[in-house]
């Protein structure tokens, strides 16, 4: 395991095994969920489950916190209760997720011990990214984080 722990710290910026194109391939998609709340709904539903399914794999359990922030970010975003973010930073939140659930993307689920690296590394680029916005929500979001 402490193998994946490297190879995610290597793919830090996810630019690097996600192409600029693919990226905006998942962001053209988030955008047909910005304005559907009730797939927005179902899509974070998968993410928790998936990320609960593996929150014991060491390249989750490293960015569990950051996935829970990201996963309330947008949870009280589609209640209503947060709007304090700009449309394209959600759009970045729900383009990781769609990655997130795929179960075929660069580097399929199913591989042992690989399959989310992937993910994982694409999360984390979306928290660098989405750093000043999480924090900011993080604060408003306190003493919850």
């Amino acid at each position: 395991m402490a193998d994946n722990i490297k190879e995610i710290e290597q793919y830090e910026d996810a630019e690097i095994i996600v192409e600029p194109q693919e990226m905006e391939r998942w962001q053209n998609k988030a955008k047909d969920y910005v304005d559907n709340p009730v797939k927005t709904e179902n899509l974070l539903t998968e993410a928790l489950k998936k990320a609960d399914n593996n929150k014991n794999r060491d390249v989750i359990q490293n960015i569990w916190d950051k996935i829970q922030l990201l996963f309330s970010l947008l949870k009280d975003w589609l209640n209503g209760d947060y709007r304090t973010i700009s449309k394209t930073a959600i759009i970045s939140v729900i383009a990781g997720l769609i990655y997130f659930v795929s179960p075929v993307d660069l580097v399929p689920d199913w591989i042992a011990a690989l399959g989310l690296v992937d993910d994982a590394a694409v999360l984390g680029l979306i928290f660098n990214q989405l750093d000043k916005e999480l924090t900011k929500y993080k604060k408003w979001k306190s003493p919850e984080f």
